[in-house]
């Protein structure tokens, strides 16, 4: 496997400009020749789709979903960050820049999170354009709220709703392409396999989830825009649909998977209440703007919060970082809340929670203007515990979120498979060992309205591709290969449901692989996702047939593919000895109990190359160089 970033030469702030003044361009004549599958309708798919088709080229977009607006992107709360410098607080690229390297503990490509700074405020350009309703102030400016990891505020937002209006300005968008012609939606429709022909991705094969029926789909190039793979720990903030396959089977064709143990812990979410739940709902990181974290100073205090008086009460997120307080990064205060807990000094049922308290913004701004910023987030806050946030603090405990992992990209966000694009949460390019808040949004918009558009391009005008159609030998085997895992999987007929596997892989990978990872935690479950594997694929029973509307099987081949991605994420936080963003080795770490890097021999990204689901992957290295800000240890205080 050859790694070429393909970053451009000259300084980083010009990278990206001159890059696009020399890139190799499509006609528009030939781009009504060209063909293009997305896979994937969220805000990268969604924008991607729509941008390209605008462009002339024949676009076919599948998703899973009923529909293209049910993509998970919906689901996002807070807000997205631009470096508009609004509220005139000194904001810039290069700072918004900073505060992603520095967020991601400088564990990510300085180009990729430049040009990601540097295209910030297009975004927010073509959102209103689309008339996204942002939130204004009273004179009609566009409002910022700030978010962790920034001393500034650059977080642009609707209300809690902001992921559901982004997407539904990019459906707008894709939908307009349907309409010319140019873009063709498949929904109900999952990949379960991509098609290389010639070294080249061509193609992929789909399962209509209706009829269970199979189908082949070539193509000049394929853009996977999939999301994570945060559901491998069973319970997360993750839509249940949510899933690692897409990216997995084109892992398994050849496409490096990269920093796979690089996972996000959300601190901000609503503790579980029961042992059969089966998803754990997100309240946004910007509620952490107006409330206050906080637990009872010493543990097993039984008394209400209300109950508690100043003097007795511990807000260590202000304690421990005064500088950025309780807007410090999220895998910091994730670990944090969890070091409360497991001092005793929990609260809620089983002491799972922290405080998050909204007092004293209550007393001071008054509760119109908090209900203005977070109504709905509250309401729904009530409706799932029961519990009116604007009388009584909020509990919160961290949960899996979001992957800064994946599979591994250039610069020009193709993988290493040509003609295969990865954007948004499905690659590893952006964030590093840790995403700051409010930065989800703003790359998978990034990448699909303002990069791949040019970088396709040029692919598409240097490659010399061959007519091929589905009868193509590759598409006829790779089917034929879809359906034995399916027959194998049918034919197992064992006594166990397909969620018992999923729910004890997930305990497994939060207890060892979660906020916190030791060697021998990490030797023991690979030892035991491997036993639990075997055992599933002797003992999984799966209802029904293939050739017809089956949910079960649908959860039972993302499940596999969870088995093996699990194996990979433990061998790659055993080999990095190191602790840096959400990759926490116990084993390493300064005498206050914060991230230690080892920058002498983990400073680069860990690239696997798949073997076979019972062979030991192989690592390939590309090293990090950090030419325009100074490696240093990460301090919030």
């Amino acid at each position: 496997m050859k790694l070429d970033a393909r970053i451009p030469s000259g300084p980083l702030a010009e990278k990206w400009m001159n890059l696009r003044d020399h890139l190799k361009l499509v006609s528009p004549a030939n781009k009504r020749k060209r063909s293009i599958i997305v896979v994937g309708t969220g805000l990268a798919g969604g924008a991607a789709a729509a941008s390209l088709g605008e462009l002339g080229y024949r676009v076919k977009a599948f998703c899973y979903q009923d529909s293209a607006r049910r993509a998970h992107s919906i689901a996002a709360q807070g807000g997205i960050n631009a470096s508009k410098n609004y509220q005139n607080d000194g904001d810039s690229d290069f700072r918004l820049f900073y505060d992603t390297v520095k967020g991601g503990d400088f564990r990510s490509r300085e180009a990729n999170v430049y040009r990601l700074a540097e295209v910030s405020g297009a975004i927010i350009d073509q959102c209103v354009a689309q008339g996204i309703p942002f939130a204004r102030e009273y004179g009609g400016y566009l409002a910022n709220r700030s978010f962790g990891g920034a001393q500034v505020s650059r977080t642009f937002y609707a209300r809690g709703q902001t992921g559901q209006q982004l997407l539904l300005g990019a459906y707008s968008a894709l939908n307009a392409q349907v309409a010319a012609g140019t873009v063709e939606v498949h929904p109900r429709t999952e990949m379960l396999d991509l098609v290389v022909i010639d070294g080249r991705a061509r193609g992929i094969v789909t399962r209509d989830m209706v009829d269970g029926s199979l189908e082949c789909h070539v193509a000049d190039a394929v853009l996977l825009c999939t999301g994570g793979y945060s559901n491998v720990y069973f319970l997360s903030t993750n839509a249940k649909g949510c899933n690692v396959t897409a990216a997995w089977r084109a892992h398994r064709r050849g496409a490096g998977f990269a920093n796979p143990c690089y996972t996000q812990i959300h601190p901000t979410c609503i503790p579980q209440s029961g042992e059969y739940q089966s998803k754990l709902t997100l309240m946004s990181e910007s509620l952490r703007n107006d409330g206050r974290v906080w637990v009872p100073l010493k543990g097993g205090d039984e008394r209400a919060p209300g109950d508690i008086p100043e003097a007795e009460r511990d807000y260590y997120l202000e304690r421990l970082y005064p500088a950025f307080g309780n807007l410090a990064p999220r895998d910091i205060s994730s670990r944090a809340a969890k070091r409360a807990c497991d001092e005793g000094r929990g609260v809620g049922p089983g002491k799972r929670g922290v405080y998050l308290d909204f007092e004293e913004s209550i007393g001071r701004l008054g509760e119109d203007v908090i209900r203005t910023r977070y109504g709905n987030l509250f309401d729904m806050y009530e409706r799932i515990t029961g519990e009116n946030p604007y009388k009584v603090p909020m509990r919160i405990y961290p949960a899996p979120h979001y992957s800064m992992g994946g599979l591994w990209v250039d610069y020009y966000l193709m993988s290493t498979i040509p003609g295969l694009f990865v954007l948004g949460e499905a690659n590893f390019s952006d964030h590093g060992a840790n995403r700051l808040g409010a930065s989800a949004l703003m790359q998978g918009l990034a990448d699909g309205y303002f990069v791949a558009p040019y970088t396709l391009g040029e692919y598409l005008a240097g490659a010399k591709l061959d007519e091929v159609d589905t009868s193509h030998e590759s598409c006829r085997q790779t089917v034929n290969e879809v359906n034995e895992r399916t027959a194998k999987l049918l034919a197992v007929k064992g006594s166990r449901s397909v969620d018992s596997f999923h729910r004890e892989l997930g305990l497994l990978m939060l207890d060892r692989c979660g906020m916190s990872r030791t060697a021998d935690g990490l030797t023991d479950a690979i030892a035991k996702i491997r036993d639990l594997r075997e055992a599933y694929w002797n003992d999984v029973t799966v209802p029904g047939e293939g050739a017809e509307f089956n949910q079960e099987l649908e959860k039972a081949g993302r499940v596999a593919d969870h088995f093996e991605l699990a194996e990979l994420m433990c061998r790659d936080a055993l080999e990095r000895e190191e602790s840096c963003g959400g990759h926490f080795r116990e084993e390493y770490q300064t005498d206050e109990g914060e991230a230690l890097r080892n920058d002498d021999d983990f400073c680069h990204v860990t690239v696997w190359e798949y073997n076979g689901a019972d062979k030991v992957p192989t690592a390939h290295r590309e090293p990090l160089e950090f030419e325009t800000v100074q490696l240093a240890q990460r301090s919030y205080k």
